[in-house]
């Protein structure tokens, strides 16, 4: 069995949010956004958990949580919801839906159990995840660049170094806002990247392994390829990801339920690109508009000699 504890903060509760799992010193991952609630940590905590250990779905988990909210959303409430359409009892949407849909494709087919422990009371593992939480929104609040942790998997440290090289940008000044993935406006919230480039790419670092993916990122910005998903498959990963404006998460099975060619025509402008190992590649650039600019980030890995799409973000320009 897998103990771990999960923990959440936000240091005005909105404001500057942190999340954190800890299993031991050497599996334990942390995270957040620059603007978030209590109950997005914790649910996201749990969340990561899952995804960090997929892998080991045939083995039991154990869940430490001092979120009392947490734990009846995701054992009681969350089956009414499900079948409500995603709604309480009362009509009203369920509140972090993007949360719970993601956790109730996370939690199919696992072994998972919820203990719950009373916060600051000393409890060593809670108080880890509550320190590595709290310290992670504290570095989103002063954009500062953070430890992730090692995670539960080599692609966790690829993951975190996305995370990372995004949060230096924004301490830089290359970014104005904290990052999140799709433009928050209802035309832009199509999971993926934003339009099909009209020009060559300036400013590129030279490498074969580069241009390729470029050319798969274009590919994944054409209509062509948005309307035919047996493509879209071969170029996402199987454990794909994007973070929302809004802090909405897109898996890989809503981004295929959902992708359509994109409303608006937008040009493509490079800011950096860069290999983080062999296997792992970050493209960094700009997405421009008529009335509206993106900066967005895509993490590639190989996989089996093919290159996959595993992280996408980005954020509106200001």
């Amino acid at each position: 069995m897998i103990i771990a504890a999960a923990d959440g903060s936000s240091l005005s509760n909105p404001g500057p949010s942190g999340w954190a799992w800890y299993i031991d010193d050497d599996r334990w991952r942390c995270g957040g956004w620059p603007e978030g609630t209590n109950n997005r940590g914790e649910l996201y905590a749990v969340l990561d958990l899952l995804r960090s250990t997929a892998h080991l779905a045939d083995e039991s988990l154990k869940i430490l949580c001092d979120s009392q909210y947490v734990i009846n959303a995701v054992t009681k409430w969350m089956p009414g919801w499900k079948r409500k359409g995603w709604k309480k009892a009362d009509g009203q949407p369920v509140l972090n839906k993007d949360l719970m849909q993601a956790l109730d494709e996370a939690l199919a087919g696992r072994d998972v159990s919820f203990e719950w422990v009373k916060g600051h009371a000393g409890h060593p593992m809670n108080e880890a995840a509550d320190r590595l939480a709290r310290g992670a929104a504290t570095a989103y609040r002063d954009h500062s660049v953070f430890d992730h942790g090692p995670g539960f998997g080599p692609m966790k440290a690829a993951e975190a170094a996305v995370e990372q090289a995004l949060v230096a940008a924004e301490a830089d000044g290359t970014s104005s806002k904290a990052v999140a993935a799709s433009p928050p406006t209802k035309q832009a919230r199509r999971p993926s990247t934003i339009a099909e480039p009209s020009q060559p790419m300036l400013g590129v670092e030279f490498d074969p392994d580069i241009d390729a993916v470029i050319g798969f990122e274009k590919e994944l910005l054409s209509d062509k390829v948005r309307r035919d998903p047996t493509r879209v498959r071969e170029l996402l990963h199987p454990q794909f990801s994007e973070f929302g404006s809004s802090g909405r998460i897109w898996t890989r099975s809503r981004l295929l339920a959902e992708i359509a060619p994109l409303p608006v025509r937008v040009t493509f402008e490079s800011v950096a690109s860069k290999k983080l190992s062999d296997d792992v590649i970050l493209l960094r650039w700009r997405a421009v508009g008529a009335h509206q600019s993106w900066l967005r980030s895509s993490l590639w890995q190989r996989v089996d000699g093919s290159w996959r799409l595993f992280f996408a973000q980005g954020t509106p320009v200001a």
